[in-house]
């Protein structure tokens, strides 16, 4: 295995494997000349979980091995990145190896911090506590909700970026909507404790959610964190970030998204800002400080939602900017902020949201998004998994 390498892209993520087949279908001189660094030994189209978890999708329909995606003319190594050193071009991995690049692509995708909710990771999977967030407990949260007779059902969403923001409530809706068709919805009280001041950020998408919330009475309670589970009693215990006082609310199922940071090799690295993310300009996704350097992904700190939908338009931009470079001309891409987040908010119904870094709406359909739309289940049910596996990791689309 060569050592030295054009391109070396951290992560076979959906960033790092889109952006490797953009770059080898614009240019034949990066045949054989591009490493893909990634421990994993499989690769999950996330967006599928939220499904899985409503009892909707088969979880194993999520996940292929990592070596069927690595694309052709690109090599994987198998291994964790340890730490950059981009004075001298190059990094070192877990396993001892010195890579060198001319350019560097960071993609390493964001980290899951169970730890981070106080009895979260010992219960998860016990005593109804559930989150999709887990390819291994995303089940159990099917199991949890076509088992709940009654009660209290709560959902919560952390002080912290998420991958894919809005999944936190998608499951909700899902879940309510199976309790009524159960026959227990009369008895069950759906509570929404979110740390955000409200559900959703853009004021378009806001206000129709605003109405499913209504329509569907969640007690929805903002700017609440849960920072602690205690499973045996059944009690979550909350922080009110605008007065700092304990809430605790009594639960029988309680789905939780856990805080997620930037991987502990990036946000340590000389690589990422105050925060622990890749730093880079929002436009050209290029590094503020080291210009053969890229980021990309839901590991970059792009002030915009950490979406696949939002990869698939920054692939492209990385691409389009690295071989600009490597030709000595301006660098062409642009990346607006567009992301997107298909919000289910029953069987059969979604809402597809999409907007940009002014979180205006940048919609692609010739209709009003904001509206509750069968058409649009379907597309993220059936087609956006099609989508995914044969366009935008083939880099194609």
């Amino acid at each position: 295995m060569k050592t030295s390498y054009k391109v070396v892209i951290v992560g076979g993520g959906s960033a790092g494997i889109s952006v490797a087949a953009r770059l080898l279908k614009q240019t034949n001189a990066l045949m054989d000349e591009i490493a893909i660094v990634d421990p994993a030994d499989k690769h999950y189209y996330q967006p599928l979980w939220t499904l899985v978890g409503g009892g909707a999708a088969n979880k194993e329909h999520s996940e292929r091995d990592m070596a069927t995606v690595i694309p052709a003319g690109a090599f994987w190594i198998q291994d964790a990145v340890d730490s950059f050193i981009p004075e001298e071009n190059a990094l070192m991995t877990v396993n001892g190896q010195r890579l060198t690049y001319d350019y560097l692509v960071v993609a390493g995708g964001i980290e899951l911090n169970w730890k981070a909710i106080k009895g979260l990771e010992e219960a998860l999977g016990t005593k109804g506590v559930c989150s999709n967030y887990s390819f291994k407990h995303v089940d159990y949260t099917w199991e949890t909700i076509r088992t709940f007779t009654g009660g209290t059902a709560l959902f919560t969403h952390p002080a912290s970026p998420v991958k894919c923001g809005g999944a936190p409530q998608k499951i909700m809706y899902l879940a309510e909507d199976h309790f009524a068709k159960s026959g227990v919805r009369n008895k069950t009280n759906v509570i929404f404790g979110s740390a955000n001041p409200a559900i959703f950020d853009v004021e378009k998408y806001r206000l129709a959610l605003e109405k499913v919330l209504e329509r569907k009475e969640i007690d929805a309670r903002f700017r609440r964190n849960l920072i602690e589970i205690k499973a045996d009693e059944k009690v979550a215990v909350f922080e009110n970030l605008d007065t700092q006082a304990i809430e605790e609310i009594p639960y029988d199922m309680i789905h939780v998204a856990p805080y997620m940071q930037a991987p502990a090799f990036i946000r340590n690295s000389i690589l990422a800002d105050a925060n622990g993310w890749v730093d880079v300009h929002k436009h050209t996704l290029q590094h503020t400080h080291y210009k053969n350097i890229f980021g990309l992904g839901d590991s970059a700190n792009l002030p915009t939602s950490k979406t696949g939908a939002a990869i698939r338009k920054q692939a492209p931009v990385v691409a389009e900017n690295i071989i600009a470079l490597m030709r000595q001309q301006p660098m062409p891409g642009s990346y607006d902020g567009y992301s997107s987040c298909p919000i289910v908010t029953g069987y059969n119904k979604l809402i597809l949201a999409e907007f940009d870094y002014n979180k205006e709406p940048a919609e692609s359909m010739p209709f009003n998004q904001a509206v509750e739309r069968t058409s649009m289940y379907i597309m993220k049910k059936d087609l956006l998994p099609i989508m995914y596996w044969d366009g935008m990791l083939k880099g194609t689309m």
